[in-house]
């Protein structure tokens, strides 16, 4: 029992690190850059993994390499029209806050980046992709929706849904594990939620229990879309290396081409994880943990029904082409056993009462947010546009990469 209390907190210490920032901490770690499976992965050839890498970041690009992607079609839009009330969130390349708006007193998660990090970073084009993604999530219950996103000559803001009900990784450090109802509700909600990014030739590529937060009356809703893929057909494959070490599919580790049933082998290991308590192959030693996932058989423990068994035994099948998914996709999810007593009609009109409810009070309820989060100040810089004449040449370089970002909804959307 120490050693799992001690395994789990390791753990949760490591959890919100990013990738590029795991990657190079195991690269500059000996013993586990000789295990060889580590060094297989390290040894990224691709452009794009090397850049992933970050080992020698390169300067921000020259005019002739920056995408113009169209007009600004929300050019009024400006960071003084909200009053930014706290930090709620924190990533590679910024911050969420949460504000409310100065013309109606509504809340939103503003979502601020700063472009020179991302160009940094060579990350222009996730950003671009995170943004056409959520252009897409308007009409899906469990998916947070961008109401519009603007830019100033050194940053851009999304205007995002403001959830307030935690990420299931808080609810999941405080509970250690759910019961199987519990971990079945919301496995049913993300699964709706991925079947749909399918359904418009969209893989995920990124589910953990940090990018899924719960609403105030318990509903899931997934978030954060960096790292997806567009524009997949359902026997289509990519092979860019991403994700977050816990989850990672074997085929990603091979880096071999892959396909949307990377998204169902994440389903499998946060379902898990639910059960559980820990991710499936999880190691405090990395180069363990990898190897894990690649040759170790699943076990599981004989506290779950054996609906629940078959189906972790299916989303975890290490061949993608034998995985639960590969040959009808959401269907076959939605069809398992372990999902028989869900009426899915009920469940995508959130007809269902969640298991657990937030229970939170109003907008300024923040007891389910990271203290390490609400309690930073907020930046004085959030809120305003930098003065024309300390704007440098870099930062004038940024604003034009990002031309046709800011986006508003046609009224029809709301319709």
């Amino acid at each position: 029992m120490k050693d799992k209390t001690t395994a789990l907190t390791s753990f949760m210490k490591q959890r919100r690190m990013g990738l590029n920032d795991f990657i190079q901490r195991l690269a500059t770690n000996s013993y586990a850059c000789k295990h060889p499976e580590v060094q297989s992965i390290l040894n990224l050839s691709p452009p794009q993994d090397a850049e992933l890498m970050n080992a020698n970041p390169s300067p921000p690009p020259s005019p002739s390499q920056q995408i113009n992607l169209g007009p600004s079609s929300n050019p009024s839009a400006k960071p003084s029209d909200f009053h930014f009330l706290k930090v709620i969130g924190k990533g590679s390349f910024g911050k969420v806050l949460l504000a409310r708006h100065r013309a109606d007193d509504q809340f939103y998660a503003v979502k601020v980046l700063q472009k020179k990090a991302i160009l940094k970073k060579k990350e222009e084009k996730h950003i671009m992709s995170e943004r056409n993604v959520l252009l897409k999530n308007v009409k899906h219950p469990f998916l947070v929706g961008l109401h519009y996103s603007f830019q100033t000559a050194d940053k851009l803001y999304f205007i995002l849904d403001y959830i307030n009900g935690g990420e299931l990784f808080y609810h999941l450090q405080r509970e250690r594990c759910f019961l199987e109802p519990r971990a079945r509700f919301y496995a049913a909600e993300i699964a709706s939620a991925l079947g749909y990014l399918h359904s418009l030739n969209i893989v995920y590529r990124d589910l953990k229990p940090e990018n899924i937060l719960l609403d105030s009356q318990g509903h899931i809703i997934l978030t954060d879309f960096g790292l997806c893929k567009e524009n997949i057909e359902p026997n289509g494959t990519t092979s860019t290396f991403c994700g977050t070490p816990e989850y990672l599919a074997p085929e990603v580790l091979h880096k071999q081409p892959y396909d949307r049933t990377v998204d169902w082998w994440c389903l499998g290991a946060v379902l898990y994880e639910m059960l559980y308590g820990l991710p499936p192959f999880y190691s405090r030693n990395t180069a363990e943990m990898y190897d894990n996932i690649l040759n170790k058989p699943l076990q599981l423990k004989p506290n779950i029904s054996n609906a629940a068994r078959h189906l972790l035994e299916g989303l975890l099948q290490k061949d993608r082409t034998k995985r639960l998914g590969c040959a009808e996709d959401f269907i076959e999810i939605k069809n398992h056993i372990f999902f028989s007593p869900i009426n899915w009609d009920d469940l995508n009109a959130k007809k269902i009462t969640p298991p657990f409810n937030p229970n939170v009070t109003g907008p300024n309820d923040l007891r389910h947010f990271d203290p390490e989060f609400t309690d930073e100040p907020v930046p004085s810089s959030i809120g305003c546009s930098p003065d024309s004449a300390l704007v440098t040449a870099s930062i004038k370089e940024a604003a034009e990469a990002f031309v046709g970002f800011s986006y508003a909804p046609s009224m029809d959307s709301y319709l």
